[in-house]
């Protein structure tokens, strides 16, 4: 029921998903608006079970609404089947801070972890990028930020593949003595953090492949994402105009189709989907307010897989281990 072109796209892409990628999907929200959706669909798919929540939050409600006021909003009940086992992750294009709330109190976080934090994927020059937090938290301290770098470099380990993550700290400058305090406090607190860490990083950095991890606090990361998007849209723009100026131009564009095919995929919000909340008991993923139904389709692609890796299970396993030989280290030093 969230999305600027809810619930229609969401629809459509859930039942594409249930068709064409066999995936099955609970759909959460208005069963009467959600049926009607599905019978312009035409025939039904057996993968589909319309799940009813009686509430839907407004992009311009209070975040805590389905805690305080809506208890049976779809978003809160979208958790409530993953708690129970019912779904194994819960996917919304509606409203980030409720999706967080919603998730954080009935899902719960995992040990060790006080704040969840969304972790986008960008291109780089040589392969990827996990920003994290994308936007779930305003305002960090150093501990979470610590807390960011060991979720994302045990999510780059799993989804990327990469087993010794690079992990840098966003600020304004490479020097130690540069950014504000929360970051000048936090790159202490990240060299001690046992992890792969490359100090200071800048904005470059993100697209240059020097980190395989970037982390942030969710401000910052939730307007490098947004503007990275929009540049992204920009070029892609301006490469068409540039493409079709003249039949030469048409020409070559041909050449290059499987090239520019390849780009779209690596820069196209549609194409990845949705990023996920980590440090949660369970699976949950955020998707683009302006998604289409190709985008829910990715989305959902990129929950299965998430679920698949078992990687809340993982992230939950290592940092139980992190922490252990920290409170093993800190009593030695004690003594």
């Amino acid at each position: 029921m969230g999305g600027d072109h809810a619930p229609a796209e969401i629809v459509r892409g859930a039942y594409r998903s249930a068709v064409e990628d066999g995936i099955a999907i609970l759909l959460v929200g208005d069963r009467e608006r959600i049926a009607s959706e599905l019978e312009r669909l035409g025939a039904e798919s057996p993968r589909i079970e319309v799940v009813h929540a009686a509430e839907a939050v407004g992009m311009d409600e209070p975040a805590v609404t389905p805690i305080r006021r809506k208890r049976r909003a779809s978003v809160r009940v979208c958790a409530e089947l993953v708690r129970d086992g019912r779904a194994g992750a819960m996917l919304t294009a509606g409203h980030t801070g409720a999706a967080m709330v919603a998730a954080k109190m009935v899902l719960g976080t995992l040990p060790g972890v006080d704040r969840p934090a969304l972790a986008a994927v960008l291109p780089n020059r040589r392969d990827r990028t996990v920003l994290l937090d994308a936007g779930a938290n305003v305002d960090s301290r150093p501990e979470h930020l610590r807390q960011f770098a060991i979720m994302g470099h045990f999510y780059a380990q799993e989804i990327l593949g990469i087993p010794e993550p690079r992990v840098g700290l966003l600020s304004i400058g490479e020097e130690e003595a540069k950014g504000n305090d929360v970051t000048r406090r936090g790159l202490r607190v990240l060299r001690e953090s046992g992890i792969r860490f490359a100090g200071n990083i800048e904005g470059r950095d993100l697209f240059s492949g020097n980190v395989d991890v970037a982390v942030c606090d969710g401000f910052v990361g939730n307007l490098l994402l947004k503007s990275a998007e929009a540049m992204a849209e920009l070029l892609a723009e301006m490469l068409r105009a540039e493409l079709g100026r003249d039949t030469r131009s048409r020409m070559g564009t041909l050449l290059a189709a499987p090239a520019l095919a390849s780009l779209k995929a690596r820069t196209d919000y549609r194409e990845l989907g949705a990023v996920p909340l980590l440090g949660l008991d369970g699976g949950c993923f955020i998707a683009h307010g302006r998604s289409t139904s190709r985008a829910i389709q990715s989305a959902l692609r990129r929950a299965v897989e998430f679920v698949a890796a078992g990687v809340h299970g993982k992230i939950r396993e290592k940092v139980a281990v992190m922490r252990a030989a920290e409170q093993r280290l800190s009593g030695e030093t004690a003594g």
